[in-house]
């Protein structure tokens, strides 16, 4: 594997999933079932992650369970949702520094919405890590669309062959290598630390 580029997901892969306790705080703070909006939240999300409106969004969120959701709701529920996001993993972002200290270049890609995308590219340092960053809801693809892996890999000039693409979801994996990406689905740091791609990387940059 020769590999020049590693491509990184954001949620489950560069940070950590949304707690137990945060969405239930969330689902509480507009008079949900916690069940039930966990349900809503991801009902429509790709929707979101392609472009939309985030009030539109949040108002598709609140209806089916008979909560409307007006102005305020929706501004609380958005920062609410980027809290969710924040809690990043330092070890990845350190060996993503590594990589590019070894020559490799680094990219996210990553399904989106509009304001977590918007609060990462002003979160001081954070894209310092990367070369290149895919995020959906500019592009209005998502994977595992063809497209979007595509358009990464032009952004860092380098071929599908000489990319590794980390995802947490098997879809998106798949399609990943559907179009020639090395691809391996990222479960915990801990686990992907010694396994083969890991040792493969470690091995070419010294």
């Amino acid at each position: 594997m020769n590999v020049r580029a590693v491509i990184f997901d954001f949620g489950g892969v560069l940070c950590f999933h949304p707690t137990d306790k945060q969405l239930a705080e969330a689902a509480a703070y507009c008079g949900i079932p916690a069940r039930d909006f966990i349900s809503l939240l991801w009902k429509h999300r790709r929707t979101y992650d392609r472009g939309q409106d985030s009030a539109a969004y949040w108002r598709g969120v609140g209806e089916p369970a008979g909560v409307p959701f007006d102005d305020a709701m929706v501004a609380g529920l958005v920062r609410r949702e980027i809290d969710f996001w924040s809690n990043f993993d330092e070890r990845v972002l350190a060996w993503a520094r590594e990589l590019r200290d070894a020559g490799l270049r680094t990219g996210i890609l990553s399904n989106m919405p509009l304001p977590i995308g918007e609060s990462l590219r002003v979160t001081p340092g954070f894209l310092d890590h990367f070369d290149q960053v895919t995020f959906s809801y500019e592009l209005g693809v998502l994977k595992p669309e063809r497209e979007i892996y595509e358009y990464a890999l032009r952004g860092l000039g380098v071929a599908p062959a000489e990319a590794l693409f980390l995802d947490d979801r098997p879809e998106n994996v798949e399609g990943a290598r559907a179009i020639g990406l090395h691809a391996d689905l990222f479960t915990t740091w801990e686990d992907f630390v010694g396994g083969q791609s890991w040792n493969i990387i470690r091995s070419a940059t010294g």
